[in-house]
């Protein structure tokens, strides 16, 4: 036996029981945020630039993309929801490995699981254990790999979706493990695209590879028994420093997916602690008789994370301006508040909040936590307003609530279908006592509007 093949054995008799209490919870919450973000982003020009290309190369359409009509097969719909669903950077996040777990799995399941006619509670129970198979393969391989400039969700995020896949499809232990060998030789992503729509084809591409890993397995297509530990295997050559422990320890006692978080604001989840301490200040500004012109500085200690990873102060665009600090912060002084509006292009350009990015100066500290921020705010008057945050919002110490993610997900829905929040909510509520995914899909797609022919 080999690390690889308990592991694949684990998650395909996990598969055969009915899911614990709590990790049915974390999969329920996880998979209505998802579908939020996916539903999201469905008029985005990267989605429609998506869209497009399954109906003219994918074949006969099996369910439609969330927030939309047009139905695409199975490999385009995994592909396109993985997308939606990061494109914003408004999805789940589990902290101790900054993987986005929910995209890519929720894509593989909605594509593979309409196809297939898979049950509520197949899908659901699939979805969870992708989630969890790649979080616990991130664990293996973190910090270094993610260090080393990988996107640590597209690489990982194959996995899940060849877990969730495979168990859709029937594989069995052994299957499964050849389904994961084939996946983890298409891992996929590095962190330079951070900032452009190549980001979120990670996850979606994930998605839709996973489905292909599992159906090559079905059809009796080989891949490496041992693709985690053999020498020249996906930890020896990702990740050196990987520690296989994570793989098993308290499986199907410990949840890692119960440690998955929701993003309050749509952008790198480094710089949310700095968000909350810029509208912690932006109303007193206010009440000082004191507007955005009036600030002279603005100083900002953070964790070193925030400057590698949204060190860029001057974003061109949208997707830029979810990787700059500098702009999250400028946007949340000058607005008083930081959702969607505030990384649309227009807004990111504009000479107020190009002024406040320049204002912005860094100071990293080793000591200060990644969810901890202090900012201080110079005033020509002379005057300096100054906020801690020792927690983010949507962190571990501080989730969203049931109440505040049913906010975001009607924030997220209600701009692409008006009145559809309900629909989609119960659709994820009722999803593990369905018959079947077209209560799910239905409930996402948004009624009265043209569909595309696939």
């Amino acid at each position: 036996m080999t690390i690889t093949r308990d592991f694949c054995q684990a998650l395909a008799a996990a598969y055969g029981r009915p899911l614990p209490a709590d990790a049915r919870r974390a999969g329920e919450r996880s998979l209505l945020n998802v579908a939020g973000t996916a539903i999201g982003a469905a008029r985005t020009p990267a989605v429609d630039i998506a869209v497009a290309h399954g109906l003219e190369f994918g074949g006969p359409g099996v369910a439609p993309v969330p927030g939309r009509t047009e139905r695409l097969d199975a490999y385009h719909v995994a592909r396109t929801t993985g997308i939606a669903a990061h494109l914003d950077d408004f999805d789940d996040t589990h902290l101790a490995t900054v993987i986005h777990p929910g995209a890519a799995t929720f894509g593989a399941v909605l594509g593979l699981g309409a196809w297939r006619g898979t049950s509520g509670r197949q899908a659901l129970r699939a979805f969870v254990l992708g989630c969890e198979a790649q979080l616990r393969v991130g664990d293996a391989i973190s910090p270094g790999h993610y260090d080393a400039g990988w996107h640590i969700t597209g690489t990982c995020g194959v996995i899940g979706a060849a877990v969730a896949a495979g168990l859709l499809a029937g594989l069995d232990g052994p299957g499964l493990e050849q389904a994961v060998g084939i996946a983890a030789s298409q891992t996929l992503g590095h962190r330079e695209a951070f900032g452009s729509m190549t980001k979120a084809f990670h996850p979606g591409q994930a998605a839709a590879n996973g489905i292909m890993a599992a159906l090559l397995a079905e059809d009796g297509f080989t891949g490496s028994p041992d693709v985690f530990t053999a020498p020249r295997g996906f930890f020896a050559v990702l990740a050196p420093d990987a520690d296989t422990g994570p793989l098993l320890d308290g499986f199907g006692t410990r949840w890692e997916l119960g440690d998955n978080t929701f993003k309050p604001y749509p952008c790198g989840i480094v710089s949310h602690p700095a968000i909350d301490a810029a509208l912690e200040v932006a109303p007193r500004l206010r009440d000082a008789g004191a507007g955005p012109a009036e600030i002279t500085g603005i100083t900002l200690t953070c964790n070193p994370l925030v400057v590698e990873l949204m060190g860029r102060v001057q974003p061109g665009d949208g997707l830029q301006a979810r990787f700059s600090a500098a702009h999250t912060v400028a946007a949340a002084l000058a607005d008083g508040r930081l959702a969607l509006p505030q990384f649309a292009d227009d807004r990111v350009v504009r000479e107020d909040v190009t002024r406040l990015r320049g204002l912005i100066a860094f100071d990293a500290r080793t000591d200060v936590p990644r969810d901890s921020a202090r900012i201080r705010v110079r005033l020509a008057s002379g005057a300096e307003l100054a906020a801690e945050i020792a927690h983010a919002r949507g962190s571990l110490a501080r989730p969203l609530t049931d109440a505040e993610l049913a906010d975001k997900v009607r924030g997220l829905v209600e701009p692409i279908a008006a009145g559809m929040t309900d629909t989609v909510t119960s659709g994820v509520a009722a999803l593990h006592d369905s018959p079947g995914l077209d209560g799910l899909t239905g409930a996402m797609t948004p009624a009265g509007a043209s569909e595309g022919a696939a």
